[in-house]
C-alpha cells in the first residue's frame, strides 16, 4: 500500500509539469499551422478582392466595395493564354518525372551492384552536383540549351532529368544497398536475365522510393520558375504556370495583383490535391528506407 500511495503521489506531483509541457506543444502546433498556412489564406483571400482593395487593405475581408467575385479568375483564365500553360506545365511535369525514376533508378542499381572505380566516381560526382547551386550553372545551362535546340518542352525533360538525377540516384542507391543480393542470385538460377532481373525482381521492390522520388521531383517540376524562364522565355508557346503567373505582375504601376492572386490559387490547387492523395506513400516510402537500411 505504502508504495501504491508513493506512486500515486508522485502522479499527481508530475501532473502539472506534463500539462504545462502539452500546452505549450499545442501552442507551438498552431504557431505552426498559422504560420504555414497563413500565405495561403491571405492569398485566397485576396483573390476574391478588387484590383485596389489589395494594396489599400490586403489583410481585410473581402466584403462590400471589395468584393470581386470570380472576375479575377475569369480575366486569369482568358489572359497569356493560362489554360495551355495548364497543359504544357502537367506535360512537362508528368514526363520529367516518369523519365527520372526509370533512369534514374536503373543508373542507382547498376552503380550500387558494379564495384568499379568510375562507378564510384559517377555516384560521388552525382551527390557533389546536389550541393552546387543553381545560379553558379545557370548561364551555360542556358546557353548549351540553345547549341543544343533544347529550348522546347522536351528540351525541359532532358534538363530536369540532368538537376533531378543527383538526389534521386542518392535516394535510390540508398535503397538498393538494403535489397539482399541472395534474390537477385535466385533470379539468375532460375533463368533470368540481368534485365529481366531488375525489371521483375527488383524494380518491384523500389517501388516505395520509387514514389517518394516521384513525388518529389513532381512538386519540384511543378513549381519550377527559374529554369523554364531561362529556358523557353517569354516569346514562345511553351511558357509553364509559373512563368505565366509572373507576367500578371506588370510595370509601370500596370499590376493585376488581383489576378495574379487568382492564378496562384489554381496553381497551387493541382499540386496540394495530388500532395494529398500521395502522402501515405511518402510515409511509406521513408520509412521502409529506415527499416531496411
Amino acid at each position: 500500500m505504502s508504495t501504491n500511495a508513493a506512486t500515486a503521489t508522485e502522479a499527481r506531483a508530475a501532473r502539472p509539469g506534463r500539462v504545462v509541457g502539452l500546452s505549450l506543444t499545442y501552442v507551438l502546433l498552431v504557431a505552426l499551422v498559422v504560420v504555414f498556412l497563413g500565405p495561403i489564406v491571405f492569398i485566397i483571400l485576396n483573390s476574391f478582392k478588387q484590383k485596389f482593395s489589395i494594396s489599400s487593405n490586403p489583410f481585410a475581408i473581402p466584403v462590400g466595395d471589395m468584393w470581386a467575385g470570380f472576375s479575377n479568375y475569369i480575366t486569369g483564365l482568358t489572359k497569356q493564354n493560362f489554360l495551355e500553360a495548364i497543359g504544357w506545365s502537367f506535360f512537362i511535369t508528368v514526363t520529367s518525372v516518369l523519365v527520372i525514376v526509370f533512369f534514374c533508378a536503373m543508373m542507382a542499381y547498376y552503380i550500387t551492384r558494379v564495384k568499379t572505380w568510375w562507378t564510384s566516381a559517377l555516384y560521388y560526382l552525382l551527390v557533389f552536383s546536389m550541393v552546387i547551386p543553381f545560379q553558379m550553372v545557370m548561364f551555360p545551362t542556358v546557353k548549351l540549351a540553345d547549341m543544343l535546340s533544347l529550348s522546347n518542352p522536351l528540351g525541359m525533360v532532358v534538363l530536369y532529368l540532368g538537376f533531378g538525377a543527383g538526389l534521386s540516384v542518392f535516394i535510390f542507391s540508398g535503397f538498393v544497398k538494403s535489397i539482399p543480393v541472395e534474390i537477385e542470385e535466385a533470379a539468375y538460377i532460375d533463368g533470368c536475365s540481368p534485365v529481366q532481373t531488375y525489371f521483375q525482381v527488383v524494380f518491384p521492390i523500389l517501388k516505395p522510393v520509387a514514389i517518394t522520388v516521384a513525388i518529389l521531383n513532381a512538386m519540384w517540376v511543378w513549381n519550377d520558375y527559374l529554369l523554364p524562364y531561362l529556358v523557353i522565355g517569354l516569346s514562345t508557346r511553351f511558357k509553364t504556370i509559373p512563368v505565366v503567373v509572373q507576367q500578371f505582375v506588370g510595370s509601370n504601376g500596370n499590376r493585376d495583383m488581383g489576378t495574379m492572386m487568382a492564378m496562384l490559387v489554381l496553381a497551387v490547387i493541382p499540386i496540394v490535391i495530388f500532395y494529398l492523395f500521395a502522402q501515405k506513400h511518402i510515409i511509406e516510402g521513408v520509412v521502409a528506407g529506415s527499416v531496411k537500411g
